[in-house]
């Protein structure tokens, strides 16, 4: 499974407005809905937002990986941001989040979910592919970062 296979230049948002959990998680559904026919943006953050009543999806080492099940998308799908001053995210190490790696799969995929899931955690591991990140001036950069970092597994 590659990452490339469910994100998309255009469901990476470079500069997120939010500061704070709920308009961040916002952010980026709304921008996932509007590029993904069929997907209800509101209902797309009531969904993130009942996962993360459950525990934070802030991983540490300044990642989140917000995620639900949601059958609107029709196929797992991903929507990338960065914040490049931080969000507190309710993190597991207590520290600023900066990329946020939104996944979304029909109810259905719950293998495939999981994959993905392990997968992105593997690759936000590498200190290198933060930065790289976290200097990239565009989507199209971004996206080329994790194109390439992805291709390398």
């Amino acid at each position: 499974m590659k990452i490339i296979d469910f994100v998309r230049e255009e469901l990476i948002v470079p500069d997120l407005v939010g500061r704070e959990k709920l308009p961040v998680l916002t952010e980026l559904a709304l921008h996932l809905a509007s590029r993904v026919p069929g997907v209800d943006g509101e209902a797309l953050v009531r969904v993130l937002v009942e996962r993360e009543r459950l525990a934070s999806t802030a991983i540490g080492e300044g990642v989140a990986i917000p995620h639900g099940k949601f059958d609107a998308v029709g196929q797992l799908t991903a929507c990338v941001g960065r914040s490049r001053e931080g969000v507190n995210f309710e993190s597991m190490d207590g520290r600023p989040t900066y990329i946020f790696f939104v996944l979304v799969a029909p109810q259905n995929s719950t293998g495939a979910h999981l994959k993905a899931l392990a997968r992105i955690s593997r690759l936000f591991k590498d200190p290198g592919f933060r930065t790289r990140l976290m200097q990239a001036k565009d989507a199209a950069e971004l996206f080329r970062v994790i194109a390439d970092e992805d291709a390398k597994y």
